[in-house]
């Protein structure tokens, strides 16, 4: 590398760490307003974060971005770069491209309405009233339907949304895994709620204690490898994870007192997002590379380690006893086998984060043909009630009873993360995928888990997908892992062996 182009890099590296540096102010005080913050407090903190963002906006998108990426990529110069420099040169191109003639004005206004939003959602939620919330998530659908014709409609304005999440994803691509997926376990669901072999869940509905759910969940995360250096654990409205960088990884669970499962399998969901976080390579520090390469792959380490790993029955072999050491009186006579069946019954519900694994999935398509008819279709936000609990009736045969538990269920929306929900069944099928490989490389897996050795399992995803960050797509990540694209019928395959054997199908 010669000399001018290693004083370009070092001042380019300076920007991008700059606009770095404004990120993690963000998310912090993103963090603190979900956490905590005074409520008379929240219109000027939205202020401020709408000023930071749209600061940081103006520099991702300046001449001086402009220069370097123009430099970057001639072809002479590209050929001394080393493959992470190249990577990062790339995000910030695509980012450069795609926003460059998006006023900084508007980024602002937008970063102010969801940061405010977030908060109208919460006291919508808590009083059932979706009246209140209508108005802002009405300004947040314009904005966005103005920020795609800016980014640029990919096939259809919804493909623009999904590509913001998962790279290259496609209406036609989803409508196709889905369709597959939806065709194996639409029979499944139904054979299921035929069998008389439904596992008794009556010990569930007893009082268990916050402050002994939070000793558990505390206790799990350590056993998952989860550094408490480098984050910490707190209690939100909505659970979530949020990394400020890979020294601060703080994640949040919701307590409910009559259910001991909902902050347990929560904790180890947001866990699961915080070690991808906490054990990315260090060399990418300071860059855009230092984040999970995608929410599909970000939420199929979150649900690995809530479902296929927190939900197996190795699992409850091992750490049984220990739940029933911080609840003796309430599982001192349930027996390991009827705790296991019972925490994986499988019942059309009304509420997605407490979902089986099984209809987790009829969830997520519900959400995603509604934001479709949002974005492609032009259906109003005043109208999203009625088409929720119809679409409820349809696939899961029950009607929310209001709309706290029905609409104003999710914090997304109000965040303005359209295209977001289908991370959350990608990350299914990734999971099952990858726990396919994972179990031929780590033959002695189960025995891991029953021993309650589970840092044998971080270490071998940090290997084959952590420490990359974004450095990898998500396509070359799980071609990586797995030898072949993405495939739901691991997913299926994973299901149908589970829970035929639980309702003895």
């Amino acid at each position: 590398m010669n000399n001018e182009v290693k004083a370009k890099l070092e001042s380019f590296m300076e920007l991008v760490r700059k606009i770095g540096a404004y990120n993690e102010a963000i998310s912090l005080m993103h963090w603190d307003l979900r956490t905590g913050a005074p409520r008379k407090g929240v219109e000027l903190r939205s202020g401020v974060i709408g000023t930071l963002s749209s600061e940081q906006f103006k520099l991702q998108v300046s001449d001086e971005m402009g220069e370097y990426i123009s430099f970057f990529t001639n072809p002479e110069v590209d050929s001394q770069l080393d493959e992470t420099t190249r990577r990062v040169v790339k995000e910030c191109k695509k980012n450069y491209d795609e926003n460059k003639l998006i006023p900084a004005k508007k980024i602002e206004e937008f970063s102010v309405l969801s940061a405010h939003t977030q908060t109208i959602w919460e006291e919508a939620k808590a009083n059932n009233d979706f009246a209140s919330f209508e108005p802002n998530l009405t300004k947040i659908v314009a904005l966005l339907k103005e920020l795609i014709q800016y980014w640029g409609v990919k096939g259809t304005s919804y493909d623009t949304l999904l590509d913001k999440f998962e790279p290259d994803l496609t209406v036609g691509k989803l409508d196709e895994v889905f369709g597959r997926l939806r065709d194996r376990l639409v029979p499944l669901v139904a054979a299921i709620q035929e069998s008389p072999n439904k596992p008794d869940t009556t010990f569930l509905d007893q009082i268990f204690e916050k402050e002994q759910q939070e000793k558990m969940g505390l206790f799990i995360l350590g056993q998952m490898g989860y550094d408490f250096d480098a984050g910490r654990l707190d209690e939100s409205v909505h659970p979530f994870a949020i990394g400020l960088n890979s020294g601060d990884v703080r994640i949040t669970t919701h307590y409910l007192q009559d259910d001991v499962t909902s902050a347990l399998f929560s904790s180890l969901h947001e866990g699961g997002h915080a070690l991808y976080e906490q054990n990315i390579s260090k060399d990418l520090a300071g860059t855009p590379l230092a984040s999970g390469t995608s929410m599909g792959i970000h939420e199929s380490q979150s649900r690995l380690w809530e479902n296929i790993i927190g939900r197996s029955r190795a699992f409850w072999e091992r750490y049984y006893g220990d739940l029933q050491k911080h609840f003796p009186q309430q599982l001192q006579n349930v027996a390991l086998e009827d705790f296991y069946r019972g925490v994986n019954r499988v019942e059309n519900s009304l509420i997605r984060i407490e979902s089986d694994e099984l209809t987790y999935n009829l969830h997520i398509i519900i959400r995603y043909e509604i934001e479709k008819m949002i974005f492609n279709e032009g259906l109003e936000v005043k109208d999203l009630p009625k088409v929720w609990n119809e679409k409820y009736q349809q696939y899961l045969g029950v009607t929310p009873p209001n709309d706290s538990l029905g609409v104003l269920q999710d914090v997304h929306w109000s965040g303005g993360d359209f295209g977001y929900f289908a991370s959350y069944s990608l990350g299914n099928m990734y999971a099952a995928q990858i726990m396919n490989t994972m179990r031929k490389e780590l033959p002695e897996l189960d025995q891991y888990i029953r021993e309650g050795n589970l840092i044998p399992i971080k270490e071998w995803l940090t290997e084959k997908i952590y420490r990359f960050g974004k450095s990898l797509t998500p396509a070359e990540i799980i071609m990586h892992v797995t030898g072949e694209e993405l495939n739901p019928d691991y997913l299926a395959d994973y299901l149908e062996e589970k829970y035929k054997e639980i309702y003895k199908l």
